[in-house]
């Protein structure tokens, strides 16, 4: 599914609704809803803009099959393919209820995933985060005219924003892995002794490396200047013990300026025990 701005091919007529209802069209006030804390939601305002909506997008998906040589470390393309693009039917729809609500961008956006029991191969992929609007009219989409998506939180937004920066996208790669069996011979010569699992540790570096040079070639894409809040993740969603999906998931930004102020840190204790 292709991004076009201001596209509602993706919504189901409900969610059209529950938007325009929050825009405030007809004789309804605007109200805006959120998942931000009440102190995210401050600072949110505190950086000039304000919260519209929570806006999301789903999509369940089948997930195809694909069988891997037992004795061979491998990538799965099927099922890699599968996991990026329903995670980009997610993203793409919550980015059409950000353009239905005129937001800028999505702050906190969450990736989740989940299996049902009426489909072994189906999952469903969700993204979810709050929309936000610039107070005075500033452009912060991208370049592309989508709204910017990030993964911070309102604390790390608007530090962020405070220092000279702003982010552009939510970037990701990922890695559907399969890592070989160990042969009985194999097994056999290193029973009783330390020793590594040198097929285990390549395995699980190239599916690593793949996933990361992928968030990389996403920002580059996106003429970021860097990534910050990277994490890679790794999920088995229910496959073969050896098969693996390593997830790599960061917000990509850039200068606003070529002055930066930084604000020096300062001691915070908290009150709890």
């Amino acid at each position: 599914m292709t991004y076009t701005p201001g596209s509602e091919e993706g919504l189901p007529e409900a969610a059209r609704q529950r938007l325009l209802d929050m825009s405030g069209k007809g004789n309804k006030p605007a109200l805006f809803t959120s998942d931000l804390s009440i102190n995210e939601f401050l600072l949110v305002k505190e950086a000039g803009f304000d919260p519209v909506g929570l806006v999301m997008g789903s999509s369940i998906y089948h997930i195809g099959l694909q069988i891997a040589n037992v004795y061979q470390s491998q990538e799965l393309e099927v099922l890699t393919q599968a996991m990026y693009e329903a995670r980009e039917l997610a993203m793409t729809r919550m980015e059409e209820e950000a353009d239905v609500l005129g937001a800028d961008g999505i702050v906190g956006v969450r990736l989740e995933a989940s299996r049902y029991a009426f489909g072994d191969n189906l999952a469903e992929f969700m993204a979810i985060g709050t929309a936000i609007k610039h107070r005075s009219g500033e452009h912060f989409r991208t370049p592309d005219n989508r709204p910017f998506t990030s993964d911070l939180s309102g604390q790390d937004f608007w530090t962020l924003l405070r220092a000279g920066y702003r982010p552009i996208s939510l970037v990701m790669g990922t890695c559907v892995y399969h890592v070989a069996h160990q042969g009985a011979m194999q097994a056999l010569k290193q029973t009783g002794k330390n020793i590594e699992m040198q097929n285990y540790t390549q395995a699980l570096y190239d599916a690593r490396e793949l996933a990361l040079s992928r968030m990389q070639a996403e920002a580059e894409r996106d003429q970021a200047e860097g990534i910050v809040g990277a994490q890679v993740q790794e999920k088995n969603h229910g496959w073969d013990s050896h098969v693996i999906e390593y997830f790599a998931v960061g917000t990509a930004i850039r200068s606003l300026s070529g002055e930066h102020t930084i604000s020096a840190p300062t001691m915070t204790l908290p009150l709890t025990g």
